[in-house]
């Protein structure tokens, strides 16, 4: 992939990012655990809590992308390595940790992508505004997903052969 093409992906992807951090950080700073548990019984309880703790990590893995891409964009010459390992890092540890979250409170169902539902099925029925968060963030993934598969291995693939040679 071309310099040129590498810095427009890396704008790109941080464009998309930053829709995505502002809907965590306004979702994280209005709902808290006794917000969102409207069930007082153990299993909802804990439910809750791995979905505030995956949509932490989540902000956490995008906010440290969305630096690193914004530090990439900004040197004086572009430093295509540098932006290819940050687009790696954001594939691998942000998109991968909204698909497949730790504590499994939702998942992708990949036989509703094709049919016009959401693809995305939660564990437990959750409240309207984490329904509604997840949601809203996840065609931003499902975007950063098929512009960064390149990475999946490519860019791995790339990186063994130059350290072979």
């Amino acid at each position: 992939m071309s310099a040129a093409n590498v810095q427009k992906l890396c704008e790109t992807t941080r464009e998309k990012l930053k829709f995505a951090i502002d809907k965590l950080e306004l979702f994280l700073n209005e709902n808290a655990l006794p917000q969102l548990v409207t069930e007082q019984d153990e299993e909802t309880t804990v439910f809750y809590q791995g979905f505030l703790s995956d949509l932490r990590h989540l902000l956490v893995f995008s906010e440290m992308s969305y630096e690193k891409l914004g530090v990439a964009l900004r040197r004086a010459s572009f430093d295509e390595s540098f932006a290819q390992k940050a687009l790696y890092n954001l594939y691998h540890y942000g998109v991968s940790n909204f698909f497949y979250p730790k504590n499994e409170s939702y998942s992708e169902d990949g036989r509703y992508a094709y049919t016009g539902q959401d693809a995305i099925r939660f564990r437990k029925k959750p409240v309207r505004p984490a329904r509604d968060i997840i949601l809203d963030i996840t065609k931003t993934y499902e975007e950063l997903r098929d512009e960064l598969s390149y990475y999946e291995n490519d860019y791995l693939t790339e990186k063994r052969m130059q350290n072979q040679v």
